[in-house]
């Protein structure tokens, strides 16, 4: 491939991240009004992300696999289409038993274009620049993390409002969301969104990227060895703790809030998740620089120790403290994603396709920690539940003490 084909499917990555976000990360700044629109505890509410990212553990592997018989396109357009016929029909049947395959089928979706788009981010940016493009497309990601509760926030407070004072757009969404029901409306945009990403992917013409053999998906007998190697179990157990921890803490920060702080969900609990993933973008956008001057394991360890403050500050300070740290925590979230993934390719000669399968798959992770933290949350209280994250951020921690990779992030002091 060209490099102006490389940096256009660099760039169409980029994208697709984005809209992935947009649709993932919605649940938190929603969950405390479902929980309230369907009487649910904090136990049933955690079964929203379980609902969502379960659907990591199922199909990231299988997704893999797919490469192999369906084409790219195929494979781009087709998770597209999925998220657009489970958002369509919650839409049109807004129950909780709806909302949860619903949930489950977007998230199969973005299984698929998770597995899809890091071994050709890898392959189309380069293996020496992984880490550094992980973090630009975390920033793509975050991003829309930043802009889904501002869209949500809008949406809601405006059709509270009197008939009289709707906007054409929120007239259109008045029609077709019950009037007891307003965080429904995002679905709708949601249904939009993936409708004209099916329609663009399926017109735009993508050049098809030549894996390397070590970069393709392997048959189960390939995998059945994987799992054997120590390194390989390991990092899987890193993205389970990290996407665990990231949607344990997205996911109820604004519940928190509201429980301990009274704040409204709608405004200033929406506002605090919003400022949380614009403070993990800025992040992402710092970590490119750091990565450039500071090696992976060393960038890990800080971005973990100054998150664990941050959270500390988070839980058991007052609000006006809860209000900057929980953002702050996404700050220092940023990097550990495409850190921990690049390290963990970069400790293996060799089948990267199949270790990004399973790593995938332990993005299963942001269902289990979730769903922990509201069975907690009935016993002990949700602050109590919350202090899950203290373990799975040790875990992670860990990490940048006992990672041994083979392939080092080019940093400014490595000779040309």
């Amino acid at each position: 491939m060209n490099k102006n084909r490389s940096i256009g499917m660099v760039i169409l990555i980029y994208v697709i991240f984005f809209v992935i976000s947009l649709l993932t990360n919605i649940i938190n700044a929603v969950l405390p009004q479902v929980k309230d629109s369907y009487s649910l505890t904090h136990g049933m509410a955690g079964l929203l992300p379980l609902a969502f990212f379960i659907a990591y553990g199922f199909m990231s592997i299988p997704s893999g696999m797919m490469v192999k018989v369906l084409n790219r396109k195929w494979m781009l357009a087709g998770p597209f289409a999925l998220a657009f016929v489970a958002a369509l029909t919650f839409g049109f049947f807004p129950k909780f038993p709806v909302y949860l395959v619903s949930l489950f089928s977007i998230g199969a979706g973005m299984a698929m274009l998770q597995v899809v788009i890091n071994p050709v981010l890898r392959a189309a940016g380069g293996e020496e620049h992984f880490a550094a493009n992980s973090i630009a497309a975390q920033m793509f990601f975050s991003s829309a993390g930043y802009v889904g509760p501002q869209i949500y926030s809008y949406l809601v407070t405006s059709l509270e409002k009197p008939v009289a004072e709707y906007d054409f757009f929120i007239r259109l969404i008045a029609r077709v969301t019950p009037g007891n029901l307003s965080w429904v409306s995002i679905y709708w945009v949601f249904a939009v969104v993936t409708g004209l990403m099916v329609l663009v992917l399926s017109l735009l013409k993508i050049p098809e990227i030549k894996l390397q053999e070590d970069e393709e998906v392997g048959a189960w007998d390939v995998h059945k060895k994987m799992f054997k190697n120590k390194t390989v179990i390991l990092y899987f157990i890193g993205i389970f703790a990290y996407v665990g921890t990231e949607s344990g803490t997205g996911n109820w920060v604004s519940e928190f809030l509201r429980v301990y702080h009274q704040v409204d969900p709608k405004t200033t609990g929406a506002d605090v998740v919003a400022n949380l993933w614009l403070l993990f973008a800025i992040g992402c956008l710092i970590g490119i620089g750091v990565l450039k001057i500071f090696r992976s394991k060393v960038v890990l360890r800080g971005t973990v120790l100054l998150a664990l403050i941050s959270l500390t500050l988070g839980l058991f300070g007052p609000l006006s403290v809860a209000k900057i740290a929980f953002p702050a925590v996404g700050f220092f979230f940023s990097a550990m994603w495409p850190v921990i993934f690049s390290l963990a390719l970069n400790s293996v000669p060799s089948e990267h396709g199949t270790f990004s399968g399973i790593l995938c798959t332990g993005i299963a992770g942001g269902a289990i920690i979730p769903a922990l933290i509201g069975a907690l949350a009935d016993l002990l209280g949700l602050r109590a539940g919350m202090m899950i994250l203290y373990v799975t951020l040790g875990y992670i921690l860990s990490i940048s003490f006992w990672a041994k990779p083979l392939v080092q992030n080019k940093t400014i002091r490595d000779k040309a």
